[in-house]
């Protein structure tokens, strides 16, 4: 049985790119680390789709672990919720800015005076209209441009409608010019729709300029849990350093593991990560990582994602981590 200060379930949730958490649930290793202790682990998933979603966006649920994009858990945060910033990834998801086929529109100085598609979805924290705003901030910046330099048209998103499917039907009609997309589903859709890639912004040296909802990438835990339970937590970040360490002596399998997660075809994935992206899984809270999500934190503040300023250095908990890289050794 649990003991009387352990919850009796930990809960995980992730977003469907490249994380250690998935890795992890794919191959069972974080139910097997609690199973002796009486812990169920259960993914978040396995609830009713709107339940799942508000925890996955509120981080409300004080049993859980998230690893995913950093405007919900940004948003979470600045509205009060007691979450703790316990790691960080930065994984190079392929990041582009689309134009039509044809138009002869390249590089960042290009974008000057376009029409940017900026979704607009009806749901509690927008952060695919925040990550049009990062992406196309990036790409501007590249060529000495701010978004001033452009203009901004709000594109409505049908619910239930494919990602991107609002934008690149704007673009294909004329509606907008360009069109910011990342990820492997994004490498399937700009095919579908024949869209050419004037900006890959992966493929900029400063990489201030990819600074995104997924870049860097946050795992948060409420702050009840680590106040309780704080040896859970520093077990299920050993297991997930655990997990990016078989990753990354196993490419293959988590080329397998990212197609189910994205839902993606092989096609999207190999061309939306790049090569090596197995080894890149590992969390780290370094300050050049804090300093790249105190730049999207500021981003996200100055157009109004925020409820309050999100002091990133003082949100963070490097303790947790800590103990579970001296856990991980130990089980070596």
């Amino acid at each position: 049985m649990p003991a009387p200060h352990h919850p009796d379930t930990l809960w995980f949730t992730r977003c469907p790119v490249p994380t250690a958490t998935g890795i992890a649930a794919d191959r069972g290793s974080l139910a097997a680390e609690f199973a002796a202790d009486g812990i169920a682990v259960r993914s978040l998933q396995d609830l009713p789709p709107g339940q799942a979603g508000d925890h996955h966006y509120t981080h409300a649920l004080p049993g859980l672990f998230r690893e995913g994009g950093n405007v919900p858990a940004l948003w979470a945060r600045s509205r009060g919720e007691r979450t703790r910033l316990i790691g960080l990834t930065w994984i190079e998801e392929r990041q582009v800015v689309l134009v039509r086929a044809g138009s002869g529109l390249r590089g960042p100085e290009a974008l000057r005076g376009l029409r940017l598609a900026v979704p607009k979805h009806r749901i509690a924290i927008d952060f695919w209209q925040a990550m049009a705003l990062a992406g196309f901030t990036g790409a501007l910046a590249a060529g000495g441009l701010i978004l001033a330099d452009a203009t901004l048209v709000e594109v409505p998103a049908e619910p239930g409608a494919g990602q991107w499917t609002a934008e690149l039907a704007a673009l294909r009609e004329g509606r907008v010019d360009a069109v910011y997309a990342k990820g492997a589903l994004a490498v399937e859709a700009a095919a579908a729709y024949g869209a050419e890639v004037a900006v890959e912004l992966d493929r900029l040296p400063d990489r201030t300029h990819r600074v995104n909802n997924g870049t860097p990438r946050p795992v948060t835990v409420h702050q009840d849990l680590l106040d309780q339970a704080p040896e859970l937590v520093v077990r299920f970040l050993a297991t997930l350093i655990e997990a990016a360490d078989w990753a990354a002596a196993h490419p293959a399998e988590v080329a397998r593991i990212l197609a189910a997660e994205t839902g993606a075809g092989a096609t999207g994935v190999a061309g939306a990560y790049a090569e090596g992206s197995h080894r890149t899984l590992h969390l780290d809270l370094t300050p050049d990582r804090l300093d790249l999500l105190a730049r999207q934190e500021r981003l996200l503040r100055a157009h109004g994602f925020l409820a309050a300023p999100v002091p990133v250095a003082d949100w963070a908990d490097p303790e947790p981590l800590r103990a579970a890289r001296d856990l991980a050794a130990r089980r070596r």
